[in-house]
């Protein structure tokens, strides 16, 4: 059904890969998320939770570093204390728990840009990117957003696109420096994964204004800034969160055969449906910030 669709799709949706670590690890967690072309000058749509991860990186990499340098200063000192270097984590914010590094990539997006311009939506989980200073784009194509939403309706079916399982591995960590970095060995790439469901129900803001789309299957991790399509490949709308609804089908210890022992087990069942930014929502913001985008 959504074969000829997803290769549409494919052309202008990528990922964004992102690895971080923790204070006192030097293990690497490896993330991704989705972003999705919307014209040919480098504008991009994705969620605004995305967005904000992706413009404070440089600020928490550069806390990090000024960190490393006071505590650097403070471990040469002999006299030092354990008191000493925990007010320093104190003062920077710092615990075991801490992100203190992350590093972005934008594969088969464009090549090396000087400079973005980030919009962030004042209520929706929507932003936009402007990538400038580029000379190359990877993308062959961009979105065609429906011109007439009135067809979403619960019932319909929509398929959505993302990479919500980031196999990447084009990383390491460098105790030399103490650092994570890129390297040019290794997987760099994770494979799209699309998902289909229903509309169940479409999501209204206070003012009554349709904002979202409920669907019947959840939008994986990974997959939140990616499109919402139909079987022609036109965009209704983007992958925006997971809300978990409790079944009230709840179990709790009962006799079940588990490997043919008898065992007592607990359920509460949830059912995961995914909420996506309405399209509507998407044109009139692009809209508001001079973007140029395309529909059908």
């Amino acid at each position: 059904m959504f074969v000829d669709a997803i290769e549409r799709i494919d052309t202008f949706t990528r990922p964004v890969h992102s690895i971080i670590r923790l204070y006192g690890h030097g293990e690497i967690v490896p993330g991704s998320a989705t972003l999705f072309f919307v014209n040919e000058t480098g504008c991009a749509v994705t969620c605004k939770h995305v967005a904000e991860l992706l413009i404070n990186a440089d600020q928490i990499n550069q806390n990090y570093r000024t960190f490393q340098s006071e505590r650097g200063t403070l471990l040469r000192n002999a006299k030092h204390t354990s008191a000493q270097l925990q007010s320093l984590e104190e003062r920077f914010k710092i615990n075991p728990q801490s992100l203190i590094q992350i590093k972005n990539l934008f594969p088969d997006s464009i090549d090396q840009f000087t400079a973005w311009k980030w919009f962030l939506h004042p209520v929706y989980d929507l932003a936009v990117v402007q990538f400038s200073g580029f000379t190359k784009r990877f993308y062959s194509q961009y979105a065609t957003f429906a011109r007439d939403s009135s067809s979403v309706k619960p019932g319909r079916m929509y398929c959505r696109l993302g990479y919500p399982f980031p196999d990447f591995n084009n990383f390491r960590y460098n105790e030399q420096v103490d650092d994570i970095e890129w390297t040019t060995t290794g997987r760099i790439k994770s494979p799209r994964f699309p998902i289909e469901g229903m509309v169940t129900r479409l999501m209204a803001d206070p003012n009554g204004t349709i904002s979202g789309i409920e669907m019947s299957t959840p939008g994986l991790r990974g997959q939140s800034g990616g499109p919402l399509f139909d079987e022609r490949g036109l965009i209704y709308g983007m992958q925006s969160a997971t809300r978990h609804l409790h079944l009230g089908f709840d179990i709790e210890g009962m006799d079940v055969l588990v490997n043919n022992r008898k065992a007592k087990v607990s359920n509460y069942p949830f059912l995961n449906v995914g909420l996506c930014v309405h399209v509507d929502v998407i044109k009139r913001y692009l809209t508001e910030c001079g973007i140029k985008y395309y529909e059908a």
